[in-house]
């Protein structure tokens, strides 16, 4: 595991056992950072025959409203507590561009865009789905664990990439999470099922964070779309 800081966005990587044509790009969450996923990765147990690339970005600081102005990692600015109330359009589109380089990065050593996964946590979630969905090339997949759809339906069809148009989704929520409520997880899961999104709706009895049986629902998502 190193630091890398070649790009735009400084990164922790977990190399993969084997050389491998296979990368996850996880993005955190407000004020976390890149570490805070990394003890994840031994918990999925991927097969030693699946290697597999992890890089866990830092998203760039910054104020956020919410928090009195106070500067952390943050993807984009919130404003107030009704998340989908105003929604910092400059900023999620600032950090998927972002996003965009770390996956042209693993393109460019050799990644095909089918054999990348974009995934993430809360806001790292919503980044997730708002950079994948966009994307222009064919990705592996997205995973979106507690976060939300960050546009309307209406913007999603007239902004969303004919290339992902077929890209298995995972989306994960907690039915106890009061920071990114569950209605706003299952309404994103209901917006993207209306557009023959290929997505796979999983709830789990916990709040704001993952448990085992999501780790294990992950890591059985990531073997699939992986192979």
């Amino acid at each position: 595991m190193f630091n890398n800081e070649d790009n735009n966005l400084s990164c922790v990587e977990v190399p993969a056992n084997l050389p491998s044509g296979k990368s996850v790009i996880w993005l955190h969450g407000l004020g976390a950072d890149a570490s805070d996923f990394v003890p994840i990765v031994p918990e999925l147990r991927i097969p030693a025959d699946l290697p597999i690339r992890f890089i866990f970005p830092n998203a760039p600081v910054m104020p956020v409203t919410i928090n009195n102005g106070y500067e952390m990692r943050a993807w984009y600015d919130i404003t107030s507590l009704a998340l989908m109330g105003e929604i910092d359009v400059e900023g999620i589109d600032n950090s998927a561009r972002l996003v965009e380089q770390l996956i042209e990065k693993e393109i460019a050593r050799g990644v095909r865009p089918e054999n990348i996964v974009l995934g993430g946590f809360s806001q790292g979630a919503v980044m997730s789905l708002a950079t994948g969905l966009r994307y222009e090339k064919p990705l592996g997949g997205i995973l979106a664990l507690s976060g939300y759809l960050p546009f309307t339906k209406e913007v999603l069809e007239s902004t969303a990439s004919p290339a992902n148009k077929n890209i298995p989704i995972f989306l994960g929520h907690g039915t106890e999470d009061m920071v990114v409520p569950y209605v706003l997880g299952k309404a994103t899961y209901a917006i993207l099922k209306e557009l023959s999104y290929n997505v796979a709706w999983h709830s789990y009895p916990v709040a704001h964070s993952v448990n085992l049986e999501e780790i294990n629902d992950v890591s059985q998502w990531l073997q699939l779309v992986l192979r």
